[in-house]
């Protein structure tokens, strides 16, 4: 099973850091690239153990994921229920960790299976290469979130969507 992982260095506080990775609606779209659309299910105002969201890729797919681990501001972590036929298995983490320089240091891991099993490992082996550039690119956009006036001052202010 593939496991990738990206990280990147942000000037912002970790409290922060992970407050912008939690945003939702319009604020999240002005820094996940990853995505096209998303939300909360279930009547869920914010994240947390158990609230699922339902998202829809860039390309067009979508996915159901549940939030397994919830522990702000240094990590989260979700695992797919519904999602693309040729996924298994979707599970990421993000980690949040004070820098060394004041900022916080950022890593985001994935980890997939495929199926059919007879074209998993051809399957795995073309996901690890385009789902790692996938993941840089979010992480790329998220660092630009945590630079973007406009996001962290929405959420400074306690908006998160």
């Amino acid at each position: 099973m593939p496991t990738l992982e990206a990280t990147t260095t942000v000037a912002i506080d970790p409290e922060l850091a992970f407050a912008v990775s939690q945003t939702h609606g319009e604020l999240r779209l002005r820094w996940d690239r990853f995505i096209r659309a998303e939300r909360l299910l279930d009547g869920a105002t914010s994240q947390g153990k158990g609230v699922r969201t339902w998202t829809r890729h860039r390309w067009g797919m979508p996915m159901v994921s549940e939030c397994v681990s919830f522990h702000p501001p240094s990590h989260t972590g979700m695992h797919m229920t519904e999602g693309p036929w040729f996924f298994e298995r979707f599970a990421g983490g993000w980690r949040f960790k004070p820098a060394d320089d004041g900022g916080t240091l950022v890593s985001w891991r994935y980890s997939f299976a495929c199926r059919p099993a007879w074209l998993a490992p051809l399957a795995e082996w073309i996901g690890a290469k385009v789902l790692q550039r996938e993941i840089r690119a979010r992480l790329d956009g998220f660092a630009a979130g945590c630079a973007d006036p406009e996001v962290l001052e929405a959420v400074r202010s306690g908006r998160r969507s």
